[in-house]
């Protein structure tokens, strides 16, 4: 049975797979771990984002983007679909950040949202 599926709801930017694999490696992450990207409850605008290395779950769909596997649980792709993840590293920013289409409203800070 194979699990990995190749149409992503989820678009992670050139920089950001940069970013996400230079932490792979200076981190020592174990192989068998991927990046998990989700939403919780919580933050100011009512969903806080999930971002992290983890291993898969029974729960996750699984997308591998240029050798990097991308794990997130199914019940969250609702609110990620469309998303896109990019890294800056500008003066006046610098981190992941989401750019989320289907958010009604976002906090200052950007890390949460309400749908």
């Amino acid at each position: 049975m194979n699990d990995m599926t190749t149409t992503t709801p989820i678009q992670i930017t050139d920089s950001a797979k940069v970013e996400f694999k230079r932490l792979l490696t200076e981190n020592n992450v174990p192989a068998d771990h991927g990046l998990r990207i989700g939403v919780k409850g919580g933050g100011c605008a009512g969903f806080s984002y999930i971002l992290g290395f983890d291993v898969k779950k029974n729960d996750d769909e699984t997308f591998e983007m240029d050798g990097l596997p991308v794990f997130v649980d199914k019940a969250h792709l609702i609110y990620l679909q469309g998303i896109q993840l990019d890294y800056h590293t500008g003066l006046d920013a610098r981190g992941f950040v989401f750019n989320n289409p289907n958010a009604s409203k976002t906090c200052g800070c950007g890390s949460s949202f309400a749908s």
